[in-house]
Formats: C-alpha cells, structure tokens, sequence
C-alpha cells in the first residue's frame, strides 16, 4: 500500500504554497526548484487543484499561485482527491475482482484500511502541517539554499 508521486507531490507543492503564503503569489517554478518537482508535472498537478478550487491563479508579472482558503480550512485528503489519487490497499483496485474474478477473503479488511487511512489524511489540514516545528526547519533549510543561490527571496528576509 503506497501513495504514489502523483499524490505526494500534490500535497508537498501545496504545503510549499502555504509556507510561502505570506509572499504573494508563488510561482510554479519557485515550488519546481525547492521541491526538485518538474515544472511540468506541477503544471498538470496545478490545473487539477485549480479545477477543485483549491488553489487560484494571479497573472501577469509577479503572478503565481495562492491558496484559494485558508490553510486551516484546507486538508490533505482534499489534495489528493483532487488530483485523481486513491489510497488503495486492496489488490484489485477497488473493483472486487481479486481472486478469479471474484471478492478475496481480506477484501473487506483492505477495503475498511483504504477508509482509515482517507479518514486519518481527511484530519490533517495545511495549516497543521505549517504549524510543525519540523516542517518549519526544513522549510528554512530551503529558503536558505535559495537565497544563498540567488533565486529567491522570502518576504521577511526582503524586509529585514
């Protein structure tokens, strides 16, 4: 049981937004070198969490992406829903077919994971994950790089 790239990006992109959120709006290719995710794929991943409303886009100059919510009102569960990703435990995908056709013995049991484990991700908001003492360090960790390699400035580092 694993949740696959297409999801885990989805989820660090946007928890990237909310760190960066103070900024205005941030651009793809921003999130692209501090999370070392293809500008590409986060151009795809970013029209499916646009088209879930998760996330809005400023054009122009200084334009980006920002939170369309709250990260606060915005949950992990929601990320990955929106980008078409199931966590599925079962090994046939959901369809009931996992032995010759039919429903195996531990069907059921997987099926009942699957649930849990939704339940648990539908728990755990953006903002809770900001909020993480550990998430914060790596956060500055990244900035740092950037900064030292000239690509980015955060907004209290342009300030200070």
């Amino acid at each position: 049981m694993r949740l696959t790239t297409k999801g885990r990006y989805a989820v660090t992109a946007m928890l990237d937004l909310a760190l960066h959120a103070g900024s205005g709006p941030i651009s793809l290719a921003d999130i692209s070198g501090r999370q070392e995710i293809s500008l590409s794929y986060l151009e795809q991943l970013f029209a499916k969490l646009r088209r879930n409303e998760l996330v809005s886009s400023v054009r122009g100059p200084g334009g980006g992406y920002r939170l369309s919510r709250d990260s606060a009102e915005i949950f992990v569960a929601e990320i990955v829903d929106a980008v078409n990703e199931s966590v599925d435990a079962t090994g046939c995908g959901g369809l009931n077919d996992c032995l010759d056709g039919e429903v195996c013995l531990t069907h059921t049991l997987w099926c009942d994971l699957s649930k849990q484990i939704h339940n648990f991700l539908s728990d755990i908001s953006l903002r809770s994950l900001v909020d993480r003492r550990d998430v914060q360090v790596v956060s500055a960790r990244q900035d740092k790089k950037e900064i030292e390699q000239g690509i980015f400035i955060p907004a209290t580092a342009a300030t200070e």
